[in-house]
């Protein structure tokens, strides 16, 4: 249980909150996925989406390293109605058949970084996008790359989504909440200096400035992509059971884009604004939108700190 929730916790969480907690049971072998209401971010996250999203994307992570070791999961999803932050009750049986694919995706599980430098802009063959599509069916969502007028219309958005964030106090308090510029020592959640990447001096990038007021040591500025490649991740309904397919559905594409070769980051700026995220969805397209990512070609950067595996998983 420790390693494979030590795999779990490297998944990606908005401003890496790492809103997950897990309970296993000795007895009865089932292990609980629960999320952690002290990590809620109340006004940007309103109604929890992003917190599900998190946690469907560690249950992900779970799932392929149970995989690797030769288990199969057994998951149900939102077990108990009167339990609103247990999200997945998880037992297990020995398999010796990697029925859903999963296990080739562990290596990528320690190597998935979300990546705020600059990418080269060289297009990504279609081929690997077709691959990324499939990565999202999979888990029952929909990956849709964005065309050049949508790519036009989402930047626009995401700049109106940053323009007011600049004007909520609230809004800039939560988000400055979770950046790490002054903690001593390493960081185990929120976002390091380290990890903020440089400021955009030129290029549109959807790529959030946590720090508008303020230059923290050591960060530069930087030329990124004017015509970034941009894919919007969406589920047919918008109810916890579709984020926690959502979260999966990300992690499954995020991984698959590592073994790629491919640099990536995501985006909820817009999305987290109820007017501007309905303006996100392709208006051929039925669904809600639940995250945009950025995919491309570019540096790798280092990984951030997670909570020991001890904070986060009781065993009783």
């Amino acid at each position: 249980m420790e390693d494979v929730v030590g795999s779990a916790i490297a998944a990606p969480s908005m401003h890496n909150a790492q809103p997950w907690a897990f309970r296993f049971v000795r007895g009865s072998g089932l292990l609980q996925l629960r999320r952690d209401p002290a990590r809620a971010m109340p006004v940007t996250d309103l109604g929890d989406r992003a917190q599900h999203l998190g946690c469907g994307a560690a249950l992900f992570n779970l799932r392929v390293a149970a995989a690797h070791a030769g288990w199969e999961p057994q998951v149900s999803l939102l077990p108990a109605h009167d339990e609103a932050d247990l999200l997945a009750d998880i037992t297990f049986r020995p398999s010796d058949a990697d029925r859903d694919g999963l296990a080739a995706l562990f290596r990528a599980v320690p190597r998935r970084r979300t990546s705020r430098e600059p990418f080269t802009g060289e297009p990504i063959a279609e081929e690997l996008c077709d691959g990324l599509r499939g990565a999202a069916v999979a888990e029952g969502a929909r990956l849709t790359f964005l065309g050049e007028w949508q790519v036009e219309s989402v930047l626009e958005l995401t700049e109106e989504a940053a323009y007011r964030e600049t004007r909520d106090d609230a809004v800039r308090a939560e988000t400055a909440h979770w950046v790490r510029a002054a903690t001593p020592g390493p960081p185990t959640d929120g976002i390091p200096v380290s990890a903020l990447g440089p400021r955009m001096y030129d290029g549109r990038a959807p790529v959030r400035d946590f720090t508008p007021s303020r230059r923290p040591g050591g960060q530069v500025a930087a030329v990124f992509e004017n015509r970034p490649c941009l894919a919007v991740l969406s589920t047919p309904h918008d109810h916890p059971l579709d984020w926690l397919t959502a979260g999966q559905a990300m992690e499954r594409v995020l991984l698959q884009a590592t073994l790629d070769g491919l640099s990536t980051s995501l985006s909820s700026q817009a999305i987290e604004w109820p007017e501007l995220r309905w303006a996100v969805r392709d208006p051929l397209t039925v669904g809600s939108p639940q995250i945009l990512l950025r995919l491309g070609y570019g540096p790798a950067p280092a990984a951030t700190l997670r909570r020991p595996v001890s904070e986060v998983l009781e065993i009783i």
